[in-house]
């Protein structure tokens, strides 16, 4: 009797760690599982802005899947909801540019840290790639599709596809990013459905 009685709380222990596992990777994206390559990411211990939540992220790598990717349901509330919602509906080009354009600011800042250690930075990059977008709807979102190829090899790719609608008064966003648009909308899609 008195050994039965020391394995309870170990049992519920291991329940206790397991369910706290779970809530730190965040819902499962059903149709993206592990038997097929994908890894979902910890989410629970993000520190994220006020209005953002993440609430699922999966990366398939390359030695485990045929195409790498990433899917990802994310949420925001408020103010944050409206911006986004607006960039998506309204400005998705500026959206598209915005991906390239981070590339740009980071070298900026590191030619300004090269003069200010005294050095001379290097020359400008052309510009080395080339971004456009495309609207594609689901059955009760809409989305968009981002592009961002290489201007010396436009067979290299990386494409990032974005469905979003609202959802109890919060703007729900599945995206995907994979090298290949139908395998990012079909993943995105994924990931919309376990929302």
């Amino acid at each position: 009797m008195r050994s039965r009685f020391h394995v309870a709380p170990l049992l519920l222990a291991a329940g206790l760690l397991l369910c706290a596992c779970a809530e730190r990777y965040g819902a499962p994206i059903a149709d993206l599982p592990a038997s097929a390559g994908w890894q979902p990411l910890p989410i629970g211990a993000w520190v994220l802005n006020d209005g953002l939540e993440a609430r699922s992220m999966a990366f398939c790598p390359r030695d485990a899947c045929a195409r790498q990717g990433f899917a990802a349901v994310v949420a925001f509330e408020g103010a944050e909801a409206r911006r986004m919602e607006q960039a998506l509906s309204e400005k998705p080009a500026e959206l598209a540019r915005s991906f390239a354009r981070l590339d740009r600011e980071k070298a900026a800042a590191r030619a300004a840290e090269l003069r200010r250690a005294g050095k001379k930075p290097p020359k400008p990059k052309p510009e080395g790639s080339v971004t456009d977008y495309a609207r594609f709807d689901s059955e009760d979102a809409r989305g968009i599709l981002v592009t961002i190829r290489a201007k010396d090899a436009p067979v290299r790719q990386g494409v990032a596809a974005i469905l979003y609608g609202r959802m109890g008064g919060r703007l729900v966003v599945a995206l995907a990013v994979s090298d290949d648009a139908e395998a990012a909308k079909r993943d995105a899609e994924a990931a919309w459905r376990s929302r």
